[in-house]
């Protein structure tokens, strides 16, 4: 997955697990950008009594860094309260949940968000409401309707919403792990199947998302004026999860938290910890702030993967198997930010700190013609130009680390011809989004959910 148990630790945590984050320039609102950060992986829509639900002793966090240098100037921190109505009942809900006040819905949630800069912290935003789950047609009549009670505008052109979504995230999850293989090549892969198509493992999960939605200079340094070129354009994001330093387990199920945050979860990038970092290093990572990316590099320049490609399709990647040099495509993409002169009309760049955030530059305007294979597909305001909820990331990320993209750094290198077209099969058809905040779709309820011998 882009970040779904991709760390040792996060994968027992996953009430703190950042599985994706998000930050594009609204195309509905484009004189705003939204920024999404996502957790809890794998929600399986039927998974109750215990529904699921944001955890009260994390605190979870959306970064913006408008200066290049890896650490956060503006912070935007989300905390939450549950509030259970009667304790004694194992019910969720006494009856059908009309509104989110509804006092048949015995679990509710509610949260507050404050905003950090360097002229202090304040609270922009309390007592704010998330949804319920989806349970079912009984339960929770009309969710989509529900949960658009649970988008709230706390101030003029600024708009929250935190609860259940459905996962946006596709992808083969089980062809990828196995040894990566990707089902629309089979018959080339080492184990020699017959070609198949693609199978979405995230079908009907649901995800816990925080969307945030904020004018452009809310984020920026200064008002780029509409101008791509100017370093006042770019912002890079990231999103993160930290829990209390100590945690002290009491007789009778009481637990208590003590002393400073300490961060459990991060994600800029999709795919980086997952892919790029080693299992040793991990839960470190996760542990840091983008300025300390630079331990990192080595493994941004020789990706694991770019070596296995070739060891587990046997003769497809002879040019990439010859590929020795530093990957300095990748470092760009996924570091440094692409510099003018590269992409004809486009630049995301940061400057030399090696810091692992989704890079966008908000003078890209929202493409007319959306591609979700972004920037490799034409489209300037897709992925790596931050992040849209529908973009392909597995394809762009396989055919990036097979060769694609390094004839941006090297115009003598060519890519063998498979590195264009790799893909695991499946694209944005195979789930479903929203038009409009906060653009991931309305997740499956439990009743509705298809038996997995159905699932395609």
């Amino acid at each position: 997955m882009s970040s779904h148990r991709e760390a040792p630790a996060t994968s027992k945590d996953p009430v703190a697990d950042n599985t994706d984050t998000y930050a594009f320039v609204s195309p509905d609102q484009p004189d705003t950008v939204t920024l999404i950060a996502n957790y809890l992986p794998f929600e399986a829509p039927f998974g109750g009594p215990n529904f699921f639900e944001f955890a009260d002793d994390v605190t979870y966090y959306i970064y913006v860094d408008n200066n290049g240098d890896g650490v956060p100037d503006i912070t935007y921190a989300f905390d939450f309260e549950t509030v259970v109505g009667n304790p004694n009942t194992f019910l969720y809900n006494t009856g059908p949940i009309d509104s989110i006040s509804s006092s048949n819905w015995n679990r509710k949630q509610f949260y507050s968000i404050t905003k950090t800069t360097q002229a202090g912290s304040q609270v922009i935003a309390s007592n704010l409401s998330c949804p319920p789950c989806n349970i079912g047609p009984a339960s929770t009549p009309n969710y989509a309707a529900l949960a658009a009670q649970a988008v709230h505008e706390f101030a003029p052109r600024r708009t929250v919403f935190a609860g259940q979504r459905l996962e946006g995230f596709y992808i083969d999850l089980g062809a990828v792990f196995d040894l990566g293989d990707l089902r629309p090549f089979e018959k080339l892969h080492i184990g020699g199947m017959a070609d198949s198509v693609g199978v979405n493992s995230t079908n009907e999960f649901g995800v816990h998302s925080i969307a945030l939605q904020v004018p452009k200079h809310d984020l920026t340094r200064a008002d780029p004026n509409g101008n791509w070129r100017s370093p006042n354009a770019v912002i890079g994001v990231w999103a993160a999860a930290s829990r209390a330093k100590a945690t002290i387990r009491e007789p009778g199920g009481v637990t208590g938290c003590f002393g400073p945050p300490v961060q459990v979860s991060r994600l800029g990038n999709p795919l980086f910890n997952e892919v790029i970092v080693p299992m040793g290093e991990k839960d470190l990572w996760n542990s840091l702030t983008p300025q300390s990316d630079s331990q990192f590099l080595s493994y941004v320049q020789h990706p694991e993967l770019a070596g296995l490609l070739p060891i587990l399709y046997p003769g497809v990647f002879p040019n990439l198997a010859g590929l020795s040099a530093p990957r300095a495509d990748l470092v760009a993409i996924l570091l440094t930010g692409l510099p003018a002169g590269i992409v004809p009309g486009f630049q995301n760049y940061t400057g030399s700190t090696y810091a692992d955030e989704l890079r966008l530059n908000v003078a890209i305007p929202p493409s007319s013609s959306p591609n979700p294979l972004g920037i490799i597909g034409g489209d300037l305001a897709g992925w790596p130009n931050g992040r849209r909820v529908f973009d392909d990331i597995t394809s762009v990320a396989l055919r990036a680390v097979a060769g694609a993209t390094y004839p941006l750094v090297d115009k003598s290198y060519t890519p063998d011809a498979a590195a264009a077209l790799l893909t695991d099969g499946l694209t944005s058809a195979n789930t479903s989004y929203l038009s409009q905040f906060p653009y991931l779709g309305t997740p499956v309820s439990g009743y509705d959910t298809a038996p997995l011998s159905l699932v395609s």
